[in-house]
């Protein structure tokens, strides 16, 4: 029997789609932009097996995961997964508080959430977001109480950096195809 897998992200530098094509290539599937995917109706979805949306986090989000979990709704007899990229290294404690508080208690009975670290690109940023990014780390990179571990984090934040890795995907590859569920958050 045969699976099919659906595979939307949205990505604004890179990181995200990166993630979502590796996960295609990973565990064969479709590969749509959510400006895509938004496009069509809920029966377009009706022959995958398997749905996964990647976004990319930002102020403790992930971005435009929105529309995921209204759809969502519908596909519970599917195996649905979400996973978020950023540039904290995965381990974190902001990245699994991320993934915490993505999914409502309900939610979590249906949809397993992931985390990939990946990077920061601030020539591919749009203006507001670099801006936003860039006025961030000047605020708390002043901080007096800050740790050695948030210093750190808040130079390599200054400038451009990529810690994205292709190893970051086995755990979504191996939940949507059924093995090690136990793993996800």
């Amino acid at each position: 029997m045969a699976y099919y897998y659906q595979y939307i992200y949205t990505s604004q530098t890179g990181f995200t789609k990166r993630y979502a094509q590796w996960l295609a290539d990973r565990v064969s599937g479709d590969l749509l932009d959510l400006k895509d995917a938004q496009k069509k109706g809920l029966d377009y979805f009706d022959s995958y097996d398997a749905i996964c949306y990647g976004g990319w986090a930002m102020a403790e989000k992930i971005v435009k995961s929105k529309w995921f979990l209204e759809k969502a709704e519908n596909w519970k007899n599917k195996r649905l997964a979400m996973f978020c990229v950023g540039g904290t290294p995965n381990g974190e404690p902001q990245a699994d508080a991320l993934l915490h508080n993505a999914l409502t208690d309900a939610q979590r009975e249906y949809i397993k959430v992931f985390y990939c670290q990946g990077g920061m690109n601030y020539e591919k940023m749009s203006a507001p977001t670099r801006i936003t990014m860039k006025m961030f780390v000047s605020a708390v990179r002043n901080k007096k109480d800050a740790t050695e571990e948030q210093k750190e984090m808040f130079e390599r934040m200054a400038s451009s950096y990529d810690i994205s890795d292709i190893k970051y995907i086995e755990p979504i590859a191996d939940y949507l195809v059924g093995i090690g569920e136990e793993d996800a958050v």
